[in-house]
C-alpha cells in the first residue's frame, strides 16, 4: 500500500513540505528529489541517509492514503513515487490516460488474512463476513487470496475479479468491501479482514499472525511487484536510478526485513523488465472495460 519527522498531508498541503527545487526530469541536474510515498517504515530514515551520501537530498512527503501520490507526480509536485504495486498503477494509468511508469522494483509484500475472532482460517464459520480492500486492484488481489484459501468460489476467470465474480452459493464466506485504511479497523465487526502491510503497520497487527497469504513468488505475483515510478519522460533520469540503487543498499534491505519482519521478499528487476508486465496489467483492465 509506512519517520517520526513527517507530518502526513493531503496533497493540497504538499507545497508547504516541499521547498525545494528538485532534479524534476532535469536528467540529473540537481541533487534534490522530491518523492511521495504512504509508508512511515524505519528502511526511509536509511534511505534517506543513504541518498545523502551519495549526494542526493530526499524531500519526502508521506500521504494518508493511496488516491494522492500518483495525483501528485502527475501534477508535478514530486518528482517520483514508491507505494504502490503495477496492477494499482494499471489502474491508474488506465483510468486517467496516463503514462507513469517504473523505473525499477523494490519488493513484493504478500497480503494476508487476518482476525481477532479465529485463529485459523477453517474456524470462520459458513456465512462469515470477510472485510476486502474497495479499491480495485487490492479488492482484485484480496478475492484471489480469499479463493486460494477455500472461503469463496470466483464464478470467472478474469484477472480483475470484483465481488460481483464471487459465486454466492459455492462460497463458504461474503464479504464487504471498505476503504483499504479502513480494513484494519474492521477487524472489531468481521470475521476477518485482509489488510495491506501499510495499515498493518499503523495499527500494530503482526503481519506473522495472518491465517492466511498469497504466494509471492507465483508467476501470477508479477503485478503486484512494487516500483519506483516517474512521469515517463523523466524514467532514465540517473539520479531516480541510483535512488533503486540505494533502495537495494544492504543496511537498507536489512531495515526492510525486520520492519516487515521477514516478510518482504526483495524484487530486482528493471524498468525495462517491469514495462511489459504493466502492459499486460493495463491490456487486461483495458479489455475488462
Amino acid at each position: 500500500m509506512k519517520f517520526p519527522r513527517l507530518l502526513t498531508i493531503p496533497a493540497v498541503l504538499v507545497a508547504a513540505a516541499l521547498t525545494l527545487t528538485a532534479c524534476g526530469g532535469d536528467s540529473g541536474s540537481g541533487d534534490v528529489v522530491r518523492i511521495g510515498t504512504t509508508e512511515s517504515s524505519p528502511e526511509w530514515d536509511i534511505f534517506e541517509r543513504k541518498a545523502q551520501e551519495q549526494g542526493i537530498t530526499l524531500e519526502i512527503t508521506n500521504y494518508s492514503d493511496y488516491s494522492q501520490p500518483n495525483i501528485a507526480l502527475s501534477q508535478g509536485q514530486i518528482d517520483i513515487n514508491l507505494f504502490q504495486h503495477l496492477q494499482f498503477l494499471g489502474e491508474y494509468n488506465v483510468a486517467n490516460n496516463a503514462d507513469l511508469t517504473p523505473i525499477g522494483a523494490t519488493q513484493i509484500v504478500p497480503l494476508g488474512l487476518y482476525s481477532k475472532k479465529h485463529k485459523s482460517v477453517a474456524d470462520i464459520p459458513p456465512g462469515g463476513e470477510i472485510a476486502v480492500p474497495n479499491d480495485p486492484s487490492n479488492q482484485a488481489r484480496a478475492l484471489f487470496v480469499l479463493e486460494a484459501a477455500g472461503l469463496v468460489k470466483l464464478s470467472s476467470d478474469t484477472l480483475a475479479p470484483s465481488p460481483a465474480d464471487i459465486d454466492r452459493g459455492a462460497s463458504k464466506v461474503k464479504v464487504a468491501p471498505v476503504d483499504a485504511a479502513q480494513t484494519a479497523l474492521s477487524l472489531e465487526s468481521v470475521d476477518a479482514s485482509i489488510i495491506n502491510n501499510t495499515f498493518l503497520e499503523r495499527s500494530g497487527i503482526d503481519p506473522l499472525s495472518a491465517l492466511y497469504k498469497d504466494d509471492p513468488e507465483s508467476p501470477g505475483a508479477e503485478p503486484y511487484i512494487n516500483a519506483f515510478v516517474t512521469r515517463a519522460e523523466d524514467k532514465d533520469n540517473p539520479t531516480y536510478q541510483r535512488l533503486v540503487e540505494i533502495w537495494h543498499d544492504p543496511e537498507v534491505q536489512q531495515a526492510v526485513a525486520e520492519s516487515s519482519k521477514g516478510t518482504s521478499v526483495e524484487v530486482r528487476r528493471t524498468g525495462a523488465e517491469l514495462a511489459p508486465i504493466l502492459q499486460r496489467v493495463q491490456q487486461t483492465i483495458r479489455d475488462g472495460q
